[in-house]
């Protein structure tokens, strides 16, 4: 079968299981790209307790959904406690940080216009 050309890091027509695509590494965020165009991208991430991304921006929407655990995602100085089975989007241009409040896993989804 002919490998796509977008997605990437993850094997092509078998089952995965989402969850086990990226791991827990102490005292990191750990993150697995899967896909990446001009328009969106699509990334893994594994925070260990307390780690976090600093207060930042992004071109596009950010779709986060939580997978494992739990964090705090601050939107626009509104701080939103998130956890496994849940959803959160970060607007376009708007600033965010994530701070792992438990060891917590999130597929990132962000869209940007053409």
């Amino acid at each position: 079968m002919e490998r796509g050309k977008f997605i990437k890091n993850i094997a092509f027509a078998e089952p995965q299981v989402l969850l086990d695509l990226v791991d827990y590494q102490e005292g990191r965020v750990v993150s697995r790209t899967l896909a990446q165009t001009s328009s969106m991208s699509l990334t893994l991430f594994a925070f260990d307790a307390g780690e976090g991304l600093s207060t930042h921006s992004a071109a596009g929407d950010a779709f986060a959904q939580v997978m494992d655990g739990e964090a705090q995602i601050t939107i626009d100085s509104k701080e939103n406690s998130v956890k496994a089975g849940e959803v959160i989007v970060m607007p376009a241009n708007v600033p965010h940080s994530v701070h792992a409040i438990k060891r917590f896993k999130m597929l990132l989804v962000v869209v940007k216009g053409a």
